[in-house]
């Protein structure tokens, strides 16, 4: 029977076991995290159908557009490390407060910016906001759990955040036409605030060796080496960020093997279950926003749906998506590669029958790759927090939220790659190969998940 963590704060849960009943901060926390993933994701996707609309409103140029999304995803996937250690070191329940009031008053920003470049650094902002509540929210919910229910308390505000990421682009166009742009960032202030007194009301939790100053040097490289490989997984041609990745890499593993107390125990990087759940994840989300772009296309384009009826059809792939966090906390941590193995595999033949039926195996093949992708993001998130130490809990998510982040435009890359090559007819084709080589190589290395709790990262 799985004991208390040695920090954990009394009055977070009222009895041990694999089905313990959550105490009422405990509660407090799941509420704070799952809303303000929902936020998160909220602001990820539900503006992109509405940017021809925003550059018209605003004056704003075709060039310069596209940065109120990248901004905004260059921001938080290149702060997450940081952001998961300012949790561990000086407490997860406030840097996800924090987080929260920044991820707000931004909002209210973006809401009333003026101009596209006032909007723009907004949502720089709304990133930074996003960097904290992540990690730090997964950690804070991962301590304050008894182990035996922390995967599926995660998973459960998981399930939220998959809602928003289908969705979003659906409602947020539709309020966009309907209201105003304006009124995508108006709704998440209130969210914001709700998550951040949900918040107030939960355990603080911090690491062990808290007494340690933040690693200056490794977040600084970091952050830099994640903003250049963001940029370049955009703009595959412009060598120069690729070379600025490697460049700040490099120095971060100096500044890292140098440190008394890193950013980023290197030694993550030798508990193979975490490094597979988190590389695949990363293909797993990349195909997700791989499939959002291309089912509606195909729908318009060669099935020739209007708009509105292709956005009401990813309703059914939103409810599997959002399936698949509850559904991936219900995975043994022993069991996790292989699920996401077969989920990767499983994935790879739906995208492909999306690629190939007609409309009547579009719709169902879309929703099962959803499922699949859903599962396989939801382990990527709770099965590295199983595999790793809950001290750690922070940084370990901070690490994986920033890799699935920065990668997360590989899918659209790769879409681009394979539309091109198919005379422009939109088509999964890469998306799907990338996940069967991913699930091929999680059987080959021989990785099954299994690990012993002293070799934790």
């Amino acid at each position: 029977m799985p004991k208390p963590e040695p920090h954990a704060r009394p009055g977070t849960h009222t009895r041990l076991g694999p089905y313990t009943r959550l105490g009422p901060q405990a509660r407090w926390a799941l509420a704070a995290v799952a809303t303000g993933a929902f936020c998160v994701q909220w602001d990820s996707f539900a503006l992109n159908p509405a940017l021809p609309v925003v550059r018209d409103a605003l004056h704003g140029s075709a060039a310069a557009t596209p940065w109120i999304v990248s901004g905004y995803l260059l921001a938080a996937g290149s702060l997450m490390p940081v952001a998961g250690r300012l949790g561990d070191l000086y407490g997860r329940r406030r840097m996800l407060i924090l987080g929260l009031t920044l991820f707000g008053v931004t909002s209210v920003l973006c809401a009333l910016a003026p101009s596209l470049p006032l909007l723009v650094a907004a949502r720089v902002g709304q990133g930074a906001g996003s960097a904290l509540i992540m990690p730090a929210g997964l950690a804070l919910l991962t301590n304050s759990c008894p182990p035996g229910r922390a995967r599926r308390v995660t998973g459960r505000a998981l399930g939220l955040a998959g809602l928003a990421t289908v969705c979003g682009p659906f409602l947020g166009g539709a309020l966009a036409r309907s209201v105003s742009w304006r009124a995508v960032f108006w709704l998440t202030v209130p969210l914001a605030l709700a998550a951040a007194l949900c918040a107030l009301r939960a355990a603080e939790s911090r690491a062990p060796d808290a007494v340690h100053a933040l690693d200056a040097a490794g977040a600084v490289t970091a952050t830099g080496a994640l903003a250049c490989l963001a940029r370049w997984l955009e703009h595959t041609a412009a060598w120069g960020w690729a070379a600025g990745a490697a460049l700040l890499g490099a120095l971060f593993i100096r500044a890292e093997r140098r440190s008394p107390a890193p950013l980023v125990d290197l030694a993550l990087f030798r508990n193979r279950p975490y490094v597979a759940l988190t590389v695949a994840g990363a293909v797993a989300n990349s195909a997700i926003v791989a499939l959002l772009y291309v089912v509606p296309l195909l729908l318009q384009r060669a099935r020739g749906w209007p708009g509105p009826a292709a956005g009401v059809a990813l309703l059914a792939p939103a409810a599997a998506l959002a399936v698949g966090g509850p559904t991936a906390g219900r995975v043994r941590p022993a069991a996790a590669v292989p699920v996401m193995a077969l989920c990767l595999a499983a994935a790879a033949v739906a995208l492909w029958a999306c690629e190939h039926g007609d409309t009547s195996v579009l719709l169902p093949a879309s929703t099962g790759a959803a499922a699949a992708l859903g599962v396989a993001g939801g382990l990527a998130l709770t099965g590295t927090q199983a595999v790793v130490r809950r001290e750690r809990a922070g940084e370990a998510s901070g690490v994986t939220k920033a890799v699935m982040t920065a990668t997360a435009g590989v899918g659209l890359a790769l879409t681009g790659t394979a539309t091109a090559s198919s005379g422009g007819r939109p088509s999964l084709a890469l998306p799907a190969a990338a996940c069967l080589v991913t699930a091929a190589a999680l059987v080959f290395v021989g990785v099954r998940g299994r690990h012993r709790p002293g070799r934790r990262g």
